[in-house]
């Protein structure tokens, strides 16, 4: 997960590659900064630099910062220390609005509707935009339109027939709800077996399609039953190892990390476990020499009550619900 203070040194160092002028602010600024304050960092790497930006750029030549997945800052369940880390934040981002020559930069927020992150941003000084998701998405809304571009895309790199990617597309659209997440997750998900994966997606239970992230749960679920079932205790113990020093860590593990870790160390080629583990996890991980969750909502799936109560009856659900939380 992204802290605070590493978004807005990425934020800094991008501006830097636009506008080389602000580098030598921003190494004076790196003196300057003594301690780990939030709101002393944004001031020293943000909002001072942009403040010498010449006045004669032309405004289609101004920068435009784009926060993605606000919400996610302090995780879905929004405890400490990521709470905090998320008022930090909010801290920060309410700054665009109280200093006079940071309005001339545009500031792009997506976020889930939460009340502690709308009363900061009312629309008084703030421009909304609601982007539907759930019951609220209708078919040939720019979402759906969006997930449709993407998923037949994916569907056609299977060679799967044009008849079989409409079928598939006119279930899978939908199930999306407008959520591209739930959209990536499923395209990886049936990039191995194409066929009969797309038919264990159409035939789990879905109780309730406004629940978005009931539903994109629901598919998580789907790929820890489908991508390890059958398999030993020993490698339970290795997957939950590796998931839990993931969400520990905080931050993506390489190889040498990972077979050290307990589980994994203990199966003879560790190397051939780990990527066992990958192949597994390749719905939700991003690709690379290292393991990192693709989205957020994964590790707090992994931790939810959701989790608890939907996976109840074989060994590795069984061993996840009673494991997996001591490394939270």
């Amino acid at each position: 997960m992204i802290t605070t203070d590493a978004l807005w040194r990425f934020v800094a160092s991008k501006l830097v590659i636009q506008y080389p002028c602000l580098r030598q602010h921003l190494v004076e600024g790196n003196k300057k900064l003594s301690t780990s304050d939030i709101d002393r960092l944004f001031e020293l790497f943000v909002e001072m630099p942009l403040s010498t930006l010449d006045d004669d750029i032309a405004h289609e030549q101004l920068p435009v910062i784009v926060i993605d997945a606000l919400d996610e800052c302090g995780g879905l369940r929004h405890k400490p220390p990521e709470r905090e880390d998320l008022e930090g934040l909010l801290r920060t981002l309410k700054r665009w609005d109280q200093v006079d020559h940071l309005r001339k930069f545009k500031l792009i927020i997506t976020s889930r509707v939460e009340n502690c992150i709308t009363s900061r941003f009312p629309e008084a000084v703030s421009t909304h935009i609601d982007i539907p998701s759930g019951s609220s998405v209708k078919s040939g809304d720019s979402a759906s339109n969006d997930i449709h571009a993407f998923l037949k895309k994916q569907l056609q790199d299977t060679n799967m027939r044009d008849a079989w990617i409409n079928e598939a597309l006119d279930y899978l659209v939908p199930g999306a709800a407008g959520m591209f997440i739930w959209a990536k997750t499923a395209a990886n998900f049936l990039q191995e077996d194409t066929a009969s994966r797309l038919y264990i997606l159409k035939t789990w239970k879905q109780e309730d399609r406004a629940e978005v992230f009931k539903d994109l749960y629901s598919l998580y679920s789907t790929v820890i039953k489908t991508s390890f079932q059958n398999i030993s205790k020993q490698k339970v113990e290795a997957i939950i190892s590796v998931m839990g020093a993931m969400i520990f860590a905080k931050q993506p593990l390489d190889n040498d990390a990972l077979i050290t870790l307990p589980g994994v160390r203990n199966l003879g080629s560790d190397l051939d476990m780990l990527e066992f583990i990958r192949k597994g996890l390749v719905s939700v991980i991003d690709s690379g020499s290292t393991l990192c969750f693709r989205h957020r909502s994964f590790e707090d799936f992994l931790l939810s009550d959701f989790f608890r109560n939907h996976l109840p009856a074989s060994r590795i659900e069984t061993f996840m619900n009673t494991n997996l939380l001591c490394y939270a």
